[in-house]
């Protein structure tokens, strides 16, 4: 019988490990609690959810629940044992975080293909393994990992710029350009006037900015160079002007002025739906985000499918590592899931182990990796850490900005999601049906 490691009994560990039992498979599940913790975890159970209780909207027609329906289809643990410790939450899918994390502790332990193994784990076993060690993971195991992938593709954290939704633009407020019009005119520049730019300013030094943990201020200063852009606004009134908003080398078309300052949006993926605020890595309350930079122009009606963030975030450069199975492009019997591939969120990383667990039972046996849709929302994030086209990799979670619009334009937002999930679900029930994994 064939025997597999997994490293990690978080969200994603744990589904990797229920993935591969409920293929017949023997799992050694490592977990380093409680001989050890980290930081940021305090309970003894498997799955501890440490920083929201809620695992998202409920609604088929938004992200994240598509995704929680997706999981569905492929037997998440996660989802049975969340929605046995449901608590009332609006249309949000909250829990009793410590039911539910024994609930899902009980599970593994209970399953006889399962064997726990209490202790940390210093270096990546030989494989079949899923290393599935979050965002938090050990020092000594992070160095093997940056030995194992090469240290240049290794990250510690995640200075993120928010992302916009292309269609939320408002075209007729910004242009096409590169500056002195060199190379392809890939970027949105929205171009400020000097009232205009002086109001979001002033705004964007005052906002409220989100709380550190202690192990993020302990290690605030390595973002000296990514600096968050309130911080640097805050070094006086023309700082950013003179920095990422700097308009040299723009003259506005419609004007045919230079624009007092402007700020670029750059394409985040191949169809052009996600755009990236360039230079707007921050460290703002997502309200605060939201209100201050639906100050600039064009973005009054911005539709944020990231917003920025800056904390502590082990992650590996996916698109240059990992095969869209989750797989190590140099060696297919290793497998990573969960935050540190990228994928940002609990329910993210969850989805994410089950694909892991899933696809390397399949190549255990002889058969091909799981055919997931570019469609749907599990294959659109394994499609996203797996693109080797994706410059400057940052994590992400799950958005309908991942997904291709529908055929045919429907104007209303919320019918045109819902027409993208009833495709993506039925994309991928044929998917499962044609390699048998119904």
């Amino acid at each position: 019988m064939n025997k597999v490691i997994v490293v990690g009994a978080g969200l994603a560990g744990c589904e990797a490990a229920w993935a591969l039992a409920s293929r017949g498979i023997a799992v050694e599940l490592h977990e380093m609690k409680p001989h050890k913790f980290t930081p940021a975890h305090h309970y003894t159970g498997f799955a501890e959810l440490v920083c929201s209780n809620s695992l998202k909207a409920m609604r088929l027609e938004s992200a994240a629940g598509l995704l929680k329906e997706e999981m569905r289809m492929l037997g998440s643990l996660t989802m049975q044992c969340a929605e046995k410790s449901a608590v009332s939450a609006g249309g949000a899918l909250a829990v009793d975080r410590t039911k539910f994390s024994d609930l899902v502790t009980q599970a593994v332990r209970q399953n006889p293909l399962i064997t726990v193994v209490e202790g940390e784990v210093e270096e990546i076993p030989d494989g079949p393994v899923v290393v599935a060690t979050g965002p938090l993971t050990s020092e000594a195991l992070s160095n093997a990992i940056a030995n194992r992938c090469g240290r240049g593709h290794l990250s510690f954290f995640d200075a993120a710029a928010p992302i916009v939704s292309r269609d939320s633009i408002d075209m007729e407020k910004v242009f096409f350009a590169a500056r002195y019009d060199r190379g392809e005119a890939d970027y949105i520049n929205c171009p400020f006037n000097k009232e205009e730019y002086e109001a979001f300013w002033q705004e964007l030094v005052n906002a409220e900015s989100a709380p550190l943990h202690e192990f993020d201020k302990r290690d605030f200063k390595v973002y000296e160079g990514c600096m968050p852009i309130e911080v640097l606004a805050k070094r006086g009134a023309d700082t950013i002007r003179f920095g990422p908003l700097k308009p040299v080398g723009l003259r506005d078309p419609r004007t045919g002025h230079r624009p007092w300052a402007a700020v670029q949006l750059r394409r985040e993926d191949a169809d052009g739906s996600m755009f990236n605020i360039v230079g707007f890595q921050t460290n703002l309350k997502f309200p605060e985000q939201k209100r201050v930079f639906s100050m600039i122009p064009g973005l009054e009606n911005a539709e944020f499918l990231r917003y920025g963030v800056m904390h502590r975030n082990t992650f590996i450069d996916s698109p240059r590592l990992l095969n869209a199975d989750f797989s190590l492009r140099d060696d297919a019997l290793t497998y990573f899931a969960g935050q540190i591939t990228g994928v940002e969120g609990y329910i993210e990383s969850a989805a994410s182990g089950i694909v892991a667990g899933i696809n390397l039972a399949r190549r255990l046996a002889g058969e091909d990796p799981l055919p997931l849709p570019r469609n749907c929302m599990i294959g659109a994030l394994s499609a996203y850490i797996s693109n080797p086209e994706v410059v400057d990799f940052q994590p992400m979670g799950c958005n309908m900005g991942l997904l291709p619009s529908p055929e045919q334009h429907i104007k209303d937002k919320r019918l045109r999601y819902e027409a993208v999930a009833h495709k993506a679900i039925e994309s991928l029930a044929a998917a499962l049906k044609q390699c048998g994994e119904v």
